[in-house]
């Protein structure tokens, strides 16, 4: 990314008009990558072998793309757009995050906007080896003691971004009922003993293809290593409960990052993070599971729109997302009621006049075709997509919150 193509805030209004008007609403946005520094990278979102290590080996592989984010990723020695989307139009970038303080009533819509002033939620690949540590993300009121706010997530699973199982297709989510505080106390007691056994008190599903799973704050889980598409809250708030992860010792900070520091040895105050009661829930598949529902409404004569997230979390619509399919030589006009992120999983075609297409191998600094943020205005007023291809068009796109008057039930996909 060469510094000289970056626009400063106060320069975007502009170019932004431009590249909407010219766009029809929509903008072309760029590959975000970040790493993780205590995991290892699964190697299947398309960024070159050569370039896992782009930001330095001390930083840790990527293993992660985030889409349409105005989120910043909470990560020790980033760099200052770390998990920031850029818009590309002209030959320049400027930061969605801009974009959407520039113009938030034509990109995310007059409610959101004046209700949140951003654009809310992000989501991303994340893609590894093995499993992630066992953890949690902070609720609300917990994340507002550090000046955050709270990350509910939720979990899709791409067929076409998962060839392969990796080391460990399962994830560990939630207490096993009967678990106590004192169990859990324990563990972290145990922290530098070795493995602290927190996967003792847990228990393991295995992932399926083309399903998801609503992960709300408070929640402990450990995501297993199928690639994940993942709409969620826009933070980056987490606790690490486990202490070695396939013999890589988990440091005591990554448990604390975002615990006041008077907090950081008070464990009863760190198990008060958990949602007691969603951890040890006897039917927690059953509450948390989700399967692809068709919406007939939004699907015709050679593509079908599918919910792949959806539900509520302690009541409140805070994201979802949705999967279309248009088969080779068909077009529909896409019509939603928000704002959406979108990136192209399958095939190539075309959105309004922006092309799609799906990327083998993506550079790192590399701009690709697959990437896209559907603003408020043209969502509304309805986008046509068309597959140019041989093989189906298939695109995910996720939604911020309070966007639909209705949509799916958890278990739902049982009727």
């Amino acid at each position: 990314m060469i510094a000289s193509n970056i626009l400063k805030s106060d320069n975007v209004g502009k170019i932004l008009g431009r590249a909407l008007d010219k766009g029809q609403g929509l903008l072309r946005l760029t590959p975000t990558w970040v790493p993780r520094s205590f995991l290892h990278p699964g190697r299947r979102i398309k960024l070159h072998p050569a370039d896992l290590y782009a930001y330095g080996a001390n930083r840790g592989g990527i293993d992660e793309r985030w889409f349409a984010s105005t989120t910043e990723a909470a990560n020790e020695g980033r760099v200052w757009h770390e998990g920031l989307s850029f818009a590309s139009f002209d030959g320049k970038l400027f930061t969605l995050r801009d974009a959407v303080a520039e113009s938030g009533d034509r990109l995310v819509g007059k409610a959101m906007f004046k209700k949140y002033s951003r654009w809310p939620v992000y989501s991303k690949f994340f893609d590894n080896m093995g499993p992630i540590p066992h953890h949690m993300h902070q609720g609300f009121a917990h994340a507002k003691l550090t000046g955050q706010e709270g990350k509910p997530e939720s979990y899709y699973f791409p067929p076409q971004y998962n060839n392969v199982d990796n080391n460990f297709c399962y994830t560990f989510m939630g207490l096993e009922p009967g678990t106590t505080k004192d169990d859990v106390r324990r563990c972290l007691e145990n922290w530098n003993k070795g493995d602290n056994g927190i996967l003792d008190l847990s228990r393991a599903y295995r992932l399926k293809r083309g399903t998801g799973w609503l992960i709300p704050p408070g929640v402990l889980h450990a995501p297993g290593s199928l690639c994940t598409y993942e709409p969620q809250w826009g933070s980056d708030v987490f606790g690490m409960f486990q202490s070695i992860v396939e013999g890589r010792y988990v440091p005591w900070s990554l448990l604390v990052k975002d615990v006041p520091a008077d907090k950081h040895q008070n464990l009863d105050f760190i198990i008060s993070q958990l949602d007691w009661n969603k951890n040890v829930d006897t039917h927690f598949k059953d509450h948390n599971y989700i399967e692809p529902i068709v919406d007939k409404k939004a699907s015709g004569d050679g593509y079908t729109d599918r919910w792949i997230v959806y539900g509520t979390i302690d009541g409140q619509q805070l994201f979802s997302a949705k999967e279309l399919t248009v088969e080779p030589g068909c077009k529909c006009t896409l019509k939603d009621p928000g704002a959406s992120g979108w990136i192209t999983v399958q095939g190539k075609g075309r959105i309004g006049k922006l092309a799609l297409q799906t990327p083998a191998m993506i550079r790192f600094g590399e701009e690709t075709e697959d990437e896209v943020f559907i603003s408020f205005e043209a969502a509304t007023q309805g986008v046509e997509i068309e597959n140019t291809g041989s093989e189906p068009l298939v695109g995910l796109r996720y939604f911020g919150p309070d966007v639909h008057k209705k949509l799916p039930n958890v278990g739902d996909h049982n009727k």
